[in-house]
């Protein structure tokens, strides 16, 4: 598939279907694409497919098969589009940091393809505002889908990035912004390879969540 120059074009790519919930479009929306004026296309649209068709199958789809509705907040950005946002930081890491993660059609600097999004995951939202505990999700997470590479979390609804990524060795971790109420930091790590509660069963962190849930 080559670069999208026309809407017909540009449609087709949209509806190419990453999984069978979702499709490209929704993964493409970006505010700084709408405030910049900065087109937010991938160079490479099957490099863009096949990361975003593992994230979506490995990683999205399961978590919305057993929580509920997912809402995509951000996820494919144009190295234009990304670049921008460091720039004048808009929460964007540069782009070297960001080959296949946020920028899913460049691979990174070992060649690995990867893909992240940053998702709510709706059913968690009365739990989090009724708690202000994001670590029941982020258990969860890691005790049932495997193929997540990271997690990073942050304090409007407990929207978290979460990416899948093509390195079998990719060290897992999951850190977070939000703020411990204690100390009035923000979280830092829960987890990574190294910490005592890297491995193991966490069910006793998230059953009070799931013992509530309704989707």
């Amino acid at each position: 598939m080559k670069i999208p120059q026309t809407v017909e074009a540009l449609e087709e790519l949209g509806r190419v279907q990453l999984s069978k919930s979702f499709f490209m479009r929704e993964f493409l929306y970006s505010e700084i694409s709408q405030i910049e004026n900065i087109i937010n296309i991938p160079e490479n649209p099957e490099l863009a497919i096949a990361s975003g068709k593992n994230l979506c199958e490995k990683v999205l789809e399961p978590i919305q098969q057993q929580l509920g509705r997912i809402s995509i907040r951000s996820a494919y950005r144009s190295r234009e589009v990304n670049n921008k946002g460091a720039e004048k930081e808009y929460n964007c890491a540069k782009n070297e940091s960001n080959y296949a993660k946020h920028i899913w059609d460049v691979r990174d600097a070992d060649g690995y393809m990867g893909a992240t999004a940053c998702i709510i995951v709706t059913s968690f939202i009365p739990y989090y505002e009724k708690t202000g505990d994001w670590t029941a999700l982020a258990w969860w997470i890691c005790d049932r889908i495997p193929d997540y590479a990271d997690l990073t979390f942050f304090p409007k609804y407990a929207a978290f990035n979460v990416s899948w990524h093509e390195n079998p060795t990719y060290p897992k971790s999951i850190y977070s912004y939000i703020k411990d109420p204690h100390t009035n930091k923000k979280s830092g790590y829960l987890t990574k390879e190294g910490m005592s509660n890297f491995t193991g069963d966490h069910a006793e962190f998230y059953q009070d969540f799931i013992k509530g849930l309704i989707i």
